[in-house]
């Protein structure tokens, strides 16, 4: 037997890490601004990361959510002091596409509804109805495909009127588009969502499950926007590599006992890994240095006359060049030993860097970029 492969993969074989730079099994150093997927929010084996794990293993790993887990409680007041939702209630689980599913429940308990407003250009995960909710057919099977779900063009205000109505059930929208390429979302837009929901009685969801947890500069990136939403869905960041997600819930939503379920969801090391993040970002300040690093990083990369256009917030940010970009992150990783990811806008490079990247760290990855663009210079 042997790993089945999900993705295409390089032939690195990486063995350590610290901060925002990794090793390979032959020592080679790289520069990691994607972050594997947005996921490493405060840098590599951060030490109080590595110390709250490894005391909590010490004491007990997991119990089922049949006893009281007080890590649960401490979590959940931390996480809603420091979005500014102290108000909500927090929802375990163990994924970023396993927390839009139990939104899209929730949603659909509460109102008795199944119509669902997606966008085009999304990524909610691979899973069942969050899948559905992708606009990438490459990804959906026969059993995915859900009638009620229905595209509409991102930040269409006109066409997001004519479409919602009374039997709408929910609208997921992103806080940015990753996937899609760091698409960023009119506050007008997200505003209109949210006046409409409620005028109609269907549920906002915002899924931050890439674009949250302090890396658009402000905790989450709706909140530029200055909107309330219904559901909001976290995972990636939130646990620097161990897998933990979450649904927040608004007070007006009740479920029912046992309406949402989860065997590992918010167990012992999930919550301390939960927890450390929040304990490095407060301490470190590291929203407010995603916004000033982010800021930097912008200024720098519109310098470059070869790149079409810069999409960013913080540290989200899409370099879209004037052709496919698959060669540029090969030379950045081949020659300048740097990582940085795809979007399915195949012109468009993603950076996500952990949220107290350096400022050298930036001027190394510009000086590298402008070298690979020179001879592609328009």
């Amino acid at each position: 037997m042997k790993p089945f492969k999900v993705y295409s993969i390089f032939d690195i074989e990486i063995v350590r890490a610290h901060g925002s730079l990794l090793w390979d099994n032959k020592g080679t150093q790289y520069l990691d601004l994607y972050g594997g997927h947005a996921v490493i929010s405060v840098g590599h084996s951060h030490p109080h990361y590595v110390q709250m794990l490894t005391e909590q293993l010490q004491k007990i790993g997991f119990y089922s959510n049949s006893i009281k887990i007080n890590l649960q409680d401490k979590l959940a007041e931390k996480l809603g002091n420091m979005s500014g939702y102290p108000d909500y209630d927090l929802f375990l689980c163990n994924s970023g596409a396993e927390a839009n599913e139990n939104a899209f429940k929730l949603a659909s308990s509460h109102n008795g509804r199944k119509k669902i407003i997606a966008f085009k250009g999304s990524f909610h995960g691979r899973t069942s109805l969050a899948v559905a909710a992708t606009d990438n057919a490459g990804i959906i099977a026969p059993v995915n495909k859900n009638e009620n779900i229905i595209f509409l063009p991102f930040n269409d205000i006109e066409a997001f009127e004519k479409t919602i109505s009374d039997d709408i059930c929910a609208v997921v929208v992103e806080g940015i588009q990753g996937v899609g390429g760091v698409n960023i979302p009119d506050a007008a837009f997200l505003k209109k969502l949210e006046t409409l929901c409620n005028k109609h009685g269907a549920l906002l969801i915002l899924d931050e499950v890439q674009s949250g947890y302090g890396r658009s500069g402000k905790f989450f990136a709706h909140q530029y926007a200055g909107i309330k939403p219904h559901l909001i869905t976290v995972a990636k960041g939130m646990g620097n590599g161990f897998p933990i997600g979450g649904v927040l819930i608004s007070p007006e939503i009740k479920p029912k006992l046992e309406m949402l379920g989860t065997t590992f969801g918010g167990n012992y090391l999930a919550c301390a890994a939960g927890i450390a993040v929040l304990d490095i970002i407060e301490k470190e300040k590291m929203v407010e240095n995603a916004l000033q690093m982010g800021k930097y990083l912008k200024e720098q990369l519109s310098s470059i006359p070869s790149i079409k256009e810069v999409r960013s917030l913080g540290l989200m940010t899409g370099i879209e060049l004037h052709a496919p970009c698959a060669e540029v992150r090969k030379a950045l990783l081949n020659e300048y030993k740097i990582f940085t990811g795809s979007s399915s806008n195949k012109n468009t490079i993603r950076l996500l860097p952990a949220l107290n990247v350096s400022r050298e760290h930036i001027d190394e990855f510009i000086e590298a970029l402008q070298n690979v663009l020179q001879p592609l210079a328009v």
